[in-house]
This record gives C-alpha cells, sequence and structure tokens, in this order.
C-alpha cells in the first residue's frame, strides 16, 4: 500500500464534507424554491448522488479515521480532542447513513420534502462542528503534522526575512 504521511484520513475526509454539504444545500434549495420546473429535478438528482457519493466515501473516511485514531502519537489533552472529534463523527455519519436511505427508498418523493430538508440541514450542522473539532485537533494539537525543522542560529529567520523583502521589490516596480 502507498505510504501517506501521516494517514489516509485527510485525504479521504474532505471529500466527504465537501459532497454532503454540497448535497445538503441542494436539498435544502429544493425545499424552499416553488414550483417544478425541470431544472428543479435535475437538482434532485445532483442532491441525491452526491448524498450516495458522499455517504459510501463516509465509510472509507471513517475506516480511515479509525486507523488514524489509533495510529497518532498524542498525549491526554489531545486525546480528549480525538475522542471528541470520534464520536462525533460516528453520531454525524450514522445520522448522514439514515438520510442517505432514506432518500434511496423514497427517491421519488424527495423533491421539496421539508421534513428530510430538515434533517439533513442539522445533520450538516453536524458534520460542520465534526469538521471544525477535526481540524482543533490537528491545528490546535498538531495531531498528524510533521514538525519542521529546527532552526540553527536564526537561519530560517535571517531566509524569511530576505523572501519577504524580495517580495515587497517585486511588487514595488
Amino acid at each position: 500500500m502507498i505510504e501517506v504521511i501521516p494517514n489516509w484520513h485527510p485525504i479521504f475526509v474532505h471529500f466527504t464534507v465537501a459532497l454532503l454539504l454540497v448535497s445538503a444545500g441542494l436539498f435544502v434549495f429544493l425545499s424552499v424554491v416553488p414550483g417544478n420546473a425541470p431544472w428543479q429535478s435535475n437538482l434532485l438528482v445532483v442532491a441525491r448522488w452526491n448524498l450516495w457519493i458522499g455517504a459510501a466515501i463516509t465509510i472509507i473516511t471513517l475506516l480511515a479515521g479509525w486507523q488514524a485514531y489509533n495510529s497518532v502519537a498524542h498525549d491526554s489533552p489531545s486525546h480528549a480532542a480525538m475522542t471528541g472529534h470520534r464520536n462525533w463523527a460516528l453520531f454525524t455519519a450514522s445520522f448522514f447513513g439514515i438520510l442517505t436511505l432514506w432518500s434511496f427508498y423514497l427517491r421519488k418523493e424527495m423533491q421539496g420534502n421539508r421534513l428530510f430538508s430538515t434533517l439533513i440541514f442539522l445533520a450538516a450542522i453536524m458534520l460542520l462542528t465534526t469538521a471544525w473539532k477535526g481540524g482543533e485537533v490537528v491545528y490546535r494539537y498538531g495531531l498528524g503534522v510533521m514538525s519542521l525543522p529546527q532552526s540553527q542560529s536564526g537561519e530560517k529567520d535571517k531566509g524569511h526575512e530576505e523572501a519577504e523583502s524580495q517580495s515587497q521589490d517585486s511588487h514595488a516596480h
């Protein structure tokens, strides 16, 4: 298997988030726009396919997340953050799973279904919360990222200052 540093979870999670949020947005949009124009039925097809593909990729995302959860080095505070993210992810994925099954079995009656649209809107908020918690794990606790090399006697700072100076000079001309 191809090694991805630190793991595969960050690759798949972005597809999950994008596809499910696009789907939720389209379902909500279709529930508030009156009418039955042909473009609305096309958007419904797009919303369903985004949901179905997003749900399928979510399974892979969860598996990669589980692998990351069990393999990334961490301390107690970051473990608590990671566990919170995991719990939100499992609950959110389950909710989207139920909505996916519902949309598949009732696909003929989905357009304008306000209950479904309300629930998928709530699921989208849950997904954004899960993503926020995942971002906290990475950016606040530094899990799953490689550390930068230590600078020696300010060499890195000097190089940064030189690059910044050159950038400003090029913009001035």
